[in-house]
């Protein structure tokens, strides 16, 4: 890749860069761990008997999560959220700036969403971006095409306006695909099987974290279970 070095590869034998837990501070440890097998790979899932994640908070959402570094208090989703469980603070990978891709399968079940996104570490509370590498949700999946979502989010950092779109993108989301964000200072590029596809002229400059995760919304549990998540790999390049 002309002007980045591959920092290193991670096809998930060990999880020593990612913690397996959802924003546990906002529910709890127990409530917030991920299934998940990594023999060969990964497969986050939801199975049957799993229950929401934070049901005081997020009605009855259902997810399996990864994150590369936690902070208690972090990406405070709605305003009156409070801190149930307190953690302690984790840094395993936060890089600034650098590009990211991973390859996975997206689902198509309509209730389900996967993503890989980066959020600031708020250290600073004004360090809270995201920037979105991929986020698909099922509905948005068909055998020639798929909607991938893309884009920054400010939530409380006032230097980031919200640039976020879905693009569509001429790939069936349920066979394995290289989703990827090249974040520069100012600039984000946004890129499916190497091939551009969506720009965004400005970007934190902080370091930040990487969440991966499949979530299932709403009280119906249709369709089989488990649902599940491939991911082949992940790769820095710096």
């Amino acid at each position: 890749m002309t002007g980045r070095d591959l920092e290193f590869e991670d096809r998930f034998t060990t999880l020593d860069r990612w913690h397996p837990h959802y924003l546990p501070h906002w529910s709890s440890r127990a409530a917030t761990e991920a299934r998940y097998r990594n023999d060969a790979g990964l497969t986050l899932r939801i199975d049957a008997d799993q229950a929401p994640w934070c049901p005081e908070f997020d009605g009855d959402t259902r997810v399996s999560g990864l994150q590369t570094a936690l902070t208690t208090g972090q990406s405070r989703f709605r305003p009156d959220l409070r801190v149930r469980e307190p953690q302690q603070d984790l840094r395993l990978y936060t890089p600034t700036y650098g590009r990211f891709e991973i390859r996975c399968k997206a689902v198509d079940d309509p209730n389900c969403m996967v993503a890989l996104w980066m959020i600031g570490l708020e250290d600073v509370p004004e360090r809270s971006a995201e920037i979105c590498v991929a986020e698909i949700f099922g509905k948005h999946v068909y055998p020639a095409n798929t909607g991938v979502g893309m884009g920054v989010h400010p939530f409380g950092d006032p230097r980031i306006t919200d640039e976020f779109e879905v693009v569509d993108v001429p790939i069936d989301g349920r066979e394995f695909h290289v989703y990827g964000a090249d974040w520069q200072p100012d600039r984000v590029d946004f890129f499916v099987d190497d091939e551009l596809v969506n720009t965004v002229h400005q970007a934190p400059d902080y370091p930040m974290q990487f969440q991966l995760a499949i979530f299932e919304f709403g009280p119906e549990r249709a369709g089989t279970c488990p649902k599940e998540f491939e991911v082949e790999w992940f790769r820095a390049y710096r």
